[in-house]
């Protein structure tokens, strides 16, 4: 089978698709023929050797979707054909609220989706949302589950909160307005792009402000009378303005820090207002089982940004590197 590695750290330059034996279902696994698998930025991460346990050669990529072609000795008969999306990690545990350590995403240094084909336990196989195609149903998983738990576990948003989402484009926070706006809460964002604030308004937000801007958040404030819940994955600088914006009781997740740490915070005003900050990564096979069913209800479809051939792997983590994408990436594999 066709399947992109990674033999040496440099960039997506060094991505590479590769013929590889047919992997075999071992006891309780499945093996899937991936149509499409979709990148996130931890995949960028891999090749620029900017994440932790790096091992190659390696195989990347965490969300897939495809169909069930061959079950391994115990795996249930009726998930053969099964058209199936992937949950994206191992090891979460039995504890809801945190994962355990032997937690690790899907994809490096596990064999990965940007393949032909993929063998995982057959507890990681999820029914495909029938309104979508396979490109929208690769895009969910990694990206999709951490919003998901971030803003329905974590924030416990409700139904007319108002929340701001920062960073509007990349995969987390484009889920986050998906799934916010059907909850039927009010959003807003923030993106350094004029263009992107327009999307996102198309997508259902209802306003947005450029945090390119000094007082982007007293901008902010003029078109709310406080947020609810602030949904951030950059940190950094903005931070204050994520938390300035909060009403009293206000929850703040945190669920990346691509800025790095902020520079100060209000303890004065964390305590008397009573506000809440809150760390969320990724999600649980339940909160995944959660997310689908919402999806379905909803008739969510994923934004998608543009489909590349596996073939054009590097293309495709190209565009992720430069930040210009407002949605997922897909690699579309059959």
């Amino acid at each position: 089978m066709k399947a992109v590695l990674l033999r040496q750290l440099g960039g997506p330059e060094q991505l590479s698709i590769e013929d590889i034996a047919l992997p075999e279902p071992g006891p309780g696994q499945v093996r899937i023929r991936l149509h499409a698998s979709a990148l996130n930025r931890r995949d960028v991460w891999i090749t620029l050797g900017q994440y932790p346990g790096i091992r190659l050669p390696c195989s990347m990529g965490s969300d897939g979707a495809g169909i069930v072609d061959q079950l391994g000795p115990g795996a249930p008969a009726n998930l053969l054909g099964q058209e199936a999306v992937i949950y994206p990690a191992y090891g979460w545990g039995s504890n809801p609220r945190f994962p355990s350590p032997a937690f690790r995403v899907l994809g490096m240094p596990d064999p990965g989706t940007f393949a032909e084909y993929l063998c995982v336990p057959s507890s990681h196989v999820f029914a495909k949302p029938a309104h979508l195609n396979w490109e929208q149903a690769a895009a969910i998983p990694l990206a999709g589950l951490t919003s998901w738990r971030a803003l329905m576990t974590q924030a416990a948003t409700q139904p007319g909160e108002t929340v701001l989402v920062t960073g509007i484009g990349g995969g987390v926070a484009t889920f986050a307005l998906k799934w916010a706006t059907a909850l039927g809460a009010q959003v807003f964002v923030t993106s350094g792009d004029e263009a992107k604030l327009e999307q996102a308004q198309q997508m259902g937000a209802a306003g947005g402000v450029n945090y390119r801007a000094d007082d982007w958040d007293k901008q902010l404030a003029k078109l709310t009378d406080g947020v609810d819940v602030v949904i951030d994955g950059t940190g950094g600088p903005s931070f204050k303005g994520c938390f300035s914006v909060l009403k009293p009781a206000g929850r703040l997740v945190v669920y990346g820090a691509t800025a790095g740490n902020p520079p100060g915070l209000d303890m004065v005003r964390l305590f008397f207002r009573q506000a809440h900050i809150i760390g969320s990564t990724m999600g649980s096979p339940d909160e995944f089982a959660e997310m689908l069913r919402f999806i379905n209800k909803h008739h969510i479809k994923p934004a998608i940004d543009q489909v590349f051939p596996l073939d054009q792997a590097a293309a495709a983590h190209q565009r992720l590197l430069t930040a210009e994408q407002l949605g997922k990436i897909v690699l579309r594999s059959a």
